[in-house]
């Protein structure tokens, strides 16, 4: 068996498994959002504060950034893999994306902790 070790979980079903969990979970958090905003349809800012200021939406929120940094990694990967053939210049695209996801995450999780 082949496994490519930048690939998320080196087996190409458990990928596109993840990939679409992750998109069920990010529809989700959107339904969940709207339904809060139908409810509360004033959207100002302290509105924001109270719906994030609860510990379990900050946790549903992080989970869903987890989940949109896998979704995105394994459809950029995809892309990388079928459109760049030059190994080097893939790898550089990879871990450039790499880091600018973790950079997200990071800036997420810092902002959504900080209200």
């Amino acid at each position: 068996m082949v496994s490519n070790v930048t690939s998320y979980s080196g087996n190409g079903l458990r990928d596109w498994l993840a990939q679409r969990l992750s998109a069920v979970v990010m529809v989700a958090y959107v339904v969940l959002l709207a339904v809060y905003f139908a409810m509360h349809p004033v959207a100002e800012q302290t509105s924001w504060q109270q719906l994030f200021g609860h510990v379990w939406m900050k946790i549903i929120t992080v989970i869903v950034l987890l989940n949109l940094v896998v979704h995105a990694w394994i459809g950029i990967w995809t892309i990388f893999t079928d459109y760049i053939k030059p190994m080097w210049l893939r790898v550089c695209l990879e871990l450039a994306v790499i880091l600018v996801l973790a950079g997200y995450l990071v800036w997420g999780i810092d902002i959504l902790w900080s209200v």
